[in-house]
C-alpha cells in the first residue's frame, strides 16, 4: 500500500487515493491534522495533541517545527537521549503510519512525501531518510505547490493553463508557477522563504506582548513562555475572523489581560509580507510571465487563513485567489492524488509531473582585476535555478597559472555571486600536468543534477580526455547509509504507546495543560486527574471510555468558561 504524506512544521496528514477520490485518515483523536509534535514522557515517546499540550505542562521534555532544522546536524535533547531533526519526523511518521493502518487494515511501506519546493538538496535527502528511519520507502518526494494543483485537480483541465501556487504554511513560504498541457504538469518556476511561515507572525504577537508587559523573553521560563505563546496562538487565530482579541495569562504570578486589534497586528506584520513579496515576484521574473498570464491563483497552507494574505496575494494580482478545499488539507489531498499516479490507479488519467533544480548549482572561480591580478572566491553558475531536471550542464575552466600542479573545482549551491555566501557541497581536483601551460591544462566540468536531488560532477581534461567523477549523494550534516542504520535500532528500541492509548493520554495531557495554565480551577482538574488515573489502573475498558467522555466533557466546560 501507498500513501500520500503532508510532513508539515505544524501539522501533518496521511491519506490515500481510493475509489472515490483522495482519502485522508484519522488519528486516534478522530482529527486529520496530526500536530508535529515529539515529547518525551519518562522512559516513553509521545506524538501528536498528547504532545502539543505538554509544550505547556513540560516544554523543557518536549520539541515541534523541527522540520526547520531538516538538512543540518542539529540536536534537541528529550529527557536522557539527543534527537535528529529527521528521528523526530521519523517518529511523526510513524505515528501518521499507524493511522494509516488502523484505518486500512493493512500494512502500509510505501509513501509519496511532500516537500517544499525550496527545500535544498540537503533538506530533500534529510526527508528522504526521516521516511526510511520510519521504515518506508520513499517512491517519490512530490513539491507541495504541485501537490496543491493536483488536489484542486488543475491537470484534468482540457486546455492549456498556468497558474500559481502560495503556499503558506506553519513554516515555510513557497510559491511556484506551473503549466498543464496534454497530461503533463511542468513547473516553470519556484521560489520562496524556508523560514518564513505562521511561527514567525505568533513572533510578532509575542514581541509585541512582551513589549507592552515591559517583559524580556529570556527572563522567563520556559512553561511560563509555552503558556503565553499558545494563548497568543489562539488570539492569532481570532484576529483571521474578528476585529481584535484578547489574551488573559498569568505573567509572574499575576493575572495578565492584553488587547490588540486587526490593525495593529497588520503594521506588526506588514515586514513579514514585505517578505512574501519578493519570491512572488522572482517566481514571476523566472517565469517571464506578467499576472494577465496566469489563469488561476491557489492559496494553500493553514497561515493563508490571515485575511491580510489573500489582500496582498489579491492586491498583486487584481483577483481573488482560490480556496475553497481546506488549505490545511490541500497538500495532503494532492500527496494522495500523487500517491495514486505513483501506483498507477486506473482511475487516475496518467500525468506526468516535471520538477525544478531550485538553487543554482556552480563551482568557485577566481577573476581577473584591472591590474592584472586574480581575485578568488567568486561563483560561477552552471546549472541555473528554475532549470527542468533531469539537467545537464557543461562549463569550460582553465588554471590561473602556467605549470600549475592541480586544479581545485569546489561545488557550491546558492545565488550569491561571492561563494562565501552560497552553500558547499563537496570539491573535486584534478591533477594537472606541470609542464604544460596553463591554455593547455583546460578541463570541461559537466553538472548532472536528476529528479531525485542527485548531483554528478563530471570533469574531462582537454589534453588527454581523461575524466573524473564526483556524485553528491551526501551532504554536510547529512546521515550516512551506516549511521540511518545505526539511528533505526535505536529507534526501535523507544518506548512508543500503543495508539489505542493516545486517546487516554492526550485527554490526561490537556488536563495537565489546564491545571498550569487557569489557577482557579486547580482543585477540581487535581480531583479528576486522580480519578481517571485510577480508572486507567481498573484496566477496565468500558470503565476507561465512560470516564475519559466525562472527563473531556468536564475540560471543555473549563476551558469554554474560563
Amino acid at each position: 500500500m501507498i500513501v500520500g504524506i503532508d510532513l508539515g512544521t505544524t501539522h501533518s496528514l496521511i491519506g490515500t487515493y481510493s475509489e472515490h477520490g483522495p482519502r485522508l485518515f484519522p488519528n486516534a483523536l478522530g482529527d486529520v491534522l496530526t500536530p508535529s509534535v515529539v515529547s518525551v514522557d519518562g522512559d516513553t515517546i509521545l506524538v501528536g495533541q498528547a504532545a502539543r499540550d505538554r509544550l505547556v505542562s513540560h516544554p523543557q521534555h518536549t520539541v515541534a517545527a523541527f522540520k526547520r532544522w531538516m538538512g543540518t546536524n542539529r540536536e534537541t535533547f528529550l529527557g536522557k537521549r539527543a534527537f535528529r531533526p529527521e528521528e523526530l519526523s521519523a517518529l511523526v511518521l510513524r505515528s501518521l503510519v499507524a493511522d494509516a493502518e488502523a484505518a486500512l487494515g493493512e500494512r502500509v511501506t510505501d509513501a509519496v512525501i511532500s516537500v517544499p519546493a525550496y527545500f535544498s538538496d540537503a533538506q530533500r535527502k534529510a526527508t528522504r531518510a526521516a521516511g526510511e528511519l520510519a521504515g518506508l520507502r520513499v517512491e517519490r518526494l512530490v513539491n507541495e505547490p504541485t501537490a496543491a494543483a493536483l488536489a484542486y485537480g488543475l491537470q484534468q483541465r482540457d486546455r492549456e493553463s498556468r497558474f500559481l501556487v502560495f503556499d503558506l504554511g506553519g513554516g515555510t513560504f513557497d510559491v511556484s508557477i506551473l503549466e498543464m498541457f496534454e497530461g503533463v504538469v511542468e513547473v516553470h518556476a519556484s521560489a520562496g522563504d524556508n523560514y518564513l511561515g505562521g511561527e514567525d507572525f505568533l513572533g510578532v504577537l509575542l514581541q509585541a506582548f512582551f513589549d507592552d508587559q515591559g517583559v524580556k523573553v529570556s527572563a522567563l521560563e520556559a512553561m511560563e513562555l509555552a503558556r503565553v505563546s499558545r494563548a497568543l496562538e489562539l488570539a492569532k487565530r481570532t484576529l483571521s475572523g474578528a476585529s481584535e482579541a484578547s489574551v488573559d495569562v498569568q505573567l509572574g504570578g499575576k493575572p495578565v489581560q492584553w488587547t490588540i486589534d486587526e490593525a495593529r497586528f497588520l503594521r506588526l506584520c506588514e515586514p513579514l509580507v514585505q517578505r512574501m513579496r519578493a519570491p512572488l515576484e522572482r517566481a514571476m521574473r523566472d517565469a517571464k510571465l506578467s499576472p494577465s498570464q496566469l489563469d488561476e491563483i491557489l492559496l494553500v497552507g493553514g497561515a493563508s487563513r490571515m485575511p491580510m494574505v489573500a489582500k496582498m496575494v489579491s492586491r498583486m494580482f487584481g483577483r481573488l485567489p482560490l480556496r475553497h478545499i481546506d488549505p490545511d488539507q490541500a497538500i495532503a489531498l494532492g500527496a494522495t492524488v500523487a500517491a495514486g499516479l505513483k501506483a498507477r490507479d486506473a482511475r487516475l488519467e496518467e500525468v506526468i509531473l516535471t520538477d525544478v533544480c531550485p538553487y543554482t548549482l556552480g563551482t568557485e572561480v577566481a577573476r581577473q582585476s584591472e591590474d592584472g591580478t586574480y581575485q578568488a572566491g567568486f561563483f560561477q553558475p552552471i546549472i541555473e535555478r528554475n532549470s527542468t531536471v533531469p539537467v545537464s550542464r557543461e562549463d569550460q575552466f582553465f588554471p590561473i597559472q602556467d605549470h600549475q600542479k592541480v586544479l581545485a573545482l569546489p561545488v557550491f549551491q546558492g545565488e550569491n555571486p561571492m561563494v562565501a555566501n552560497n552553500v558547499r557541497l563537496g570539491e573535486i581536483q584534478v591533477k594537472l600536468d606541470p609542464r604544460r601551460p596553463k591554455h593547455e591544462n583546460g578541463v570541461t566540468v559537466r553538472f548532472t543534477y536528476d529528479v531525485d536531488g542527485l548531483l554528478q560532477v563530471e570533469v574531462t581534461e582537454h589534453a588527454t580526455g581523461k575524466r573524473h567523477e564526483l556524485v553528491l549523494e551526501q551532504n554536510p550534516g547529512l546521515l550516512s547509509a551506516a549511521e540511518i542504520r545505526e539511528r533505526l535500532a535505536k529507534l526501535e528500541g523507544l518506548k512508543i504507546h500503543p495508539r489505542e492509548h493516545q486517546e487516554n493520554l492526550a485527554v490526561l495531557a490537556r488536563a495537565e495543560r489546564l491545571y498550569e495554565e487557569y489557577l482557579g480551577a486547580r482543585a477540581t482538574l487535581a480531583q479528576w486527574i486522580a480519578a481517571f488515573r485510577a480508572a486507567l489502573d481498573s484496566q477496565d475498558t468500558a470503565r476507561i471510555d465512560h470516564d475519559r467522555k466525562a472527563f473531556s466533557a468536564g475540560l471543555d466546560e473549563i476551558e469554554a468558561n474560563a
